[in-house]
């Protein structure tokens, strides 16, 4: 990469965007290689950084990032643990460590179903070695802590030290208990100097406890003695302290070795999980700066749509659309000064470079960019005072070395270009610049004052106007840019908005020459017919995305359509086989009950003329009641009997026509009567004597049953319909039905109950189950009225 093309990076402000780049990485390996990325300049090489950041993005939106905490650096440890060297156990902490970060986010990879990406090979070769990352784990507890289970002998050797410490602090302990030694000690403590045992001595008792002194308080007042009873354990405990070191090592040497042992897979690993923490901290960049990615031309051409630059606030950064290399190859991009022209120039030159660094731009989808092997960029104020250059010389010599490097393969983005200089000289530099950079093939962005120059657009093939949006009537620019309308240099209309006399404006109009004038009229007018176009253009996108919006809606609304007409359909098929089936069970019974509807075809037929019978009869003694019940309407006088009535002769209830036997004549004339099962008492003249003749005529008992049987039998119904009703009404009206049924000695009865929900018909069938009168019952056949009656066979 040239020195150029470096410089160029930092004037279009590339380090600042990889510095938000770095915050987003963990590990500061990650953060290191993120601030040290350069564009790369292979449209494959491109490519291929773009679908790392996709993939990252995707996995971040569905699942979050994986953790990236345990990455450090362990190159030199293990350099030194394959030397042979022992790792301390900070260092072997730090290997487990990232072991585990490797573990984990190789468990994060396998946890995603998704679809395969351009970065499932990092997350594949990845070896998580978990063996040795739980032996280092259990144990090393902590930095300054092993495990008593990381060796036997270990745990061996610190039982026997507990067991010492112990014995020695017994010992003690009854020092600092007894009376006797109350006077000699300080305090009653036990304490430690140079790792052993000893308690606190008055100087003047010194002699009283027998010891060894190991220190003295700075005052002198005090002896630390280690009493002679506690020296022997005391040298136990340091024998076993010394050899709790000795184990120690052993443990940390074999931990060591075995790190050597694995050091390809390790450094492997932390190499691949810096790459991945890079990766994924280009995806969360992506989302922080709501960017996407950016289509990749072969053709050197490019189209940024609502393009923003990163390092502006993004709500205040005003979007812009920019071109280049489709119908035109170099843009000119006027307007006034703070207009956006320089902002417009550095987005365009930056989210290039960001796209070749593999980074997603902030702008709107189906953006397109270009791989340039140089993005050459004269921008801003080059004065040096060291070198004795002023603002023009120094852009000159950007300028030629410019012309040096420019090809077809670079994009130049030239800031002011000509500035600094006589008008007329600076004008015709720039013209002849960018005519000799476009011969080289380059593409070419340009701001500029220079009304020359905008002619130059107008008038060459190739070149194009652009200008930044200035509304006079705020004194603001707008920072939109406009391709294809040269920016007005709007002198006069500010100042005369600023108050600057009328006079003198007219006074500086005449300085113009007639062609100047013409020119900003014709800007004039094309500003007017581009607001006028710029109108209409906003009234179609507003009717067309109306349309849009209709179509849509129409579009739906068939779906829907369609989708009802489809459940429609299904559930029309559903209802159609159920019907079908239906019609295929009642055919299957109605012919399951032919042969046995032959078989009682005869015994049904009696039964019809039995009940056609028996329904006459009834019809006739119905008649025959009716016209009794006329003449009975008026009651008749009682005859005075023959002779006075005795016990034995049989008299008639008037009304009731039932004969009852006198059974007994009381004292005062009352007659106790008998009639079948009831007995009663009337007086004489409320009964009629049956006189001998009428007894012999007619034998009245036998004749009233006779008849009284007949109108049971002809007033039991043969059909019952109970449609409508409730089932706690239809029960006793049912069982009454059955009973006059049994007392007419009907041997079959219809019940109708309808089809309906088939509640009432299962609260008959039940009834009819408890029913002792019941033989059999079924519902009716084809004819009778199917599963609406139920045809009651009575025992």
């Amino acid at each position: 990469m040239s020195e150029l093309f470096e410089k160029s990076i930092r004037t279009l402000e590339l380090p600042r965007v990889l510095e938000l780049l770095s915050a987003q990485a963990v590990s500061d390996e990650a953060k290191r290689r993120s601030l040290q990325i350069r564009p790369e300049t292979e449209r494959e090489e491109v490519l291929k950084l773009l679908d790392q950041t996709d993939a990252a993005r995707t996995m971040i939106g569905l699942h979050g990032s994986p953790t990236f905490t345990g990455i450090k650096p362990v190159a030199e440890s293990l350099a030194r643990a394959d030397r042979g060297g022992m790792l301390n156990t900070s260092e072997l902490l730090t290997i487990a460590g990232l072991l585990t970060t490797a573990r984990r986010v190789r468990e994060y990879f396998n946890g995603d179903s998704g679809q395969r990406t351009a970065i499932d090979h990092l997350f594949l070769s990845l070896h998580a070695n978990r063996f040795l990352e739980e032996k280092i784990t259990r144990s090393i507890l902590s930095e300054d802590e092993i495990a008593d289970s990381a060796s036997p002998e270990l745990q061996d050797i610190r039982r026997h030290m507990r067991s010492a410490g112990a014995k020695s602090r017994q010992i003690l302990q009854r020092i600092i208990s007894s009376p006797s030694y109350a006077r000699v000690l300080q305090e009653t403590i036990i304490t430690q100097r140079d790792g052993r045992f000893v308690v606190p001595v008055k100087a003047e008792c010194k002699g009283e406890l027998p010891g060894l002194v190991h220190d003295i308080s700075s005052s002198g007042a005090t002896l630390f003695v280690e009493p002679m009873g506690v020296v022997q354990a005391n040298n136990e405990l340091k024998e076993l302290e010394a050899k709790e070191k000795k184990e120690i090592e052993k443990i940390l040497f074999a931990l060591s070795a075995e790190a050597a042992a694995h050091q390809g897979d390790i450094l492997w690993d932390y190499d691949t999980l810096v790459h991945l923490d890079l990766i994924f901290a280009k995806g969360q960049l992506s989302y922080q700066m709501d960017a996407c990615r950016p289509e990749i031309r072969a053709d050197g051409g490019l189209n940024l749509r609502r393009a923003r630059h990163p390092l502006l606030d993004p709500a205040k950064a005003v979007p812009i659309d920019i071109e280049l290399g489709d119908t035109f190859d170099t843009l000119v991009i006027t307007g006034p000064n703070t207009g956006g022209k320089t902002v417009s120039l550095k987005t365009l030159g930056l989210l290039t470079l960001m796209a070749q660094c593999g980074l997603h731009i902030p702008a709107a989808d189906r953006s397109s960019l270009s791989v340039y092997d140089r993005v050459l960029a004269d921008v801003g104020d080059e004065q040096s005072i060291e070198q004795s250059l002023s603002t023009f010389s120094a852009h000159m010599v950007n300028i030629v070395h410019i012309l040096e490097e420019a090809d077809r393969r670079s994009l130049i983005l030239f800031d002011e270009l000509g500035a600094g200089t006589d008008p007329v000289e600076g004008a015709a530099l720039a013209i002849a610049i960018i005519q000799e950079v476009r011969g080289k093939g380059a593409k070419i962005a340009a701001t500029t004052h220079y009304a020359e120059l905008k002619t130059f657009a107008m008038t060459t093939a190739g070149v194009e106007n652009a200008s930044c949006e200035f509304d006079v009537e705020t004194l603001r620019p707008t920072y939109r840019l406009l391709i294809g309308i040269p920016g007005k240099s709007n002198a006069f209309a500010i100042s005369k908005r600023l108050g600057l006399p009328e006079q003198v404006i007219d006074a500086a109009k005449e300085q113009m020459n007639s062609e100047s004038i013409r020119f900003e009229d014709v800007l004039t007018q094309l500003e007017e017919k581009r607001q006028t176009l710029e109108k209409k253009q906003l009234e179609t996108e507003r009717l067309l995305r109306q349309r849009e919006e209709d179509a849509r809606k129409a579009r739906e609304f068939r779906e829907q359509m369609e989708k009802a007409k489809e459940r429609a359909r299904s559930r029309g098929e559903a209802e159609a086989k159920r019907v079908l089936k239906e019609a295929r069970d009642t055919a299957d019974q109605i012919f399951a009950e032919l042969n046995e509807l032959r078989r009682q075809q005869t015994k049904a037929q009696n039964w019809q003329d039995t009940n056609d019978a028996r329904a006459a009869v009834r019809r006739h003694l119905n008649e025959a009641e009716a016209a009794l019940q006329s003449r009975e309407a008026e009651p008749e006088p009682i005859p005075a009997p023959s002779r006075p009535i005795r016990e034995g002769d049989l008299v008639e209830l008037p009304g009731v026509r039932t004969a009852a036997e006198v059974v007994s004549v009381g004292k005062d004339g009352s007659l106790q009567l008998k009639a079948g099962m009831l007995k009663m008492t009337v007086k004489p003249g409320e009964v009629r004597l049956i006189e001998e003749e009428e007894r012999r005529k007619k034998p009245v008992s036998i004749q009233q049953r006779a008849a009284q049987s007949l109108r049971s039998m002809a007033a039991a119904a043969s059909e019952l319909d109970i449609r409508g009703m409730e089932t706690l009404e239809a029960e006793p009206v049912v069982e009454r039905f059955i009973d006059s049924a049994v007392m007419g000695k009907l041997n079959q009865v219809t019940i109708i109950h309808g089809k309906g929900t088939g509640a009432l018909r299962k609260a008959v069938h039940q009834m009819l189950k408890r029913n002792p009168a019941v033989k059999s019952f079924r519902l009716g056949v084809y004819g009778e009225g199917e599963a609406g009656v139920t045809v009651v066979e009575l025992r």
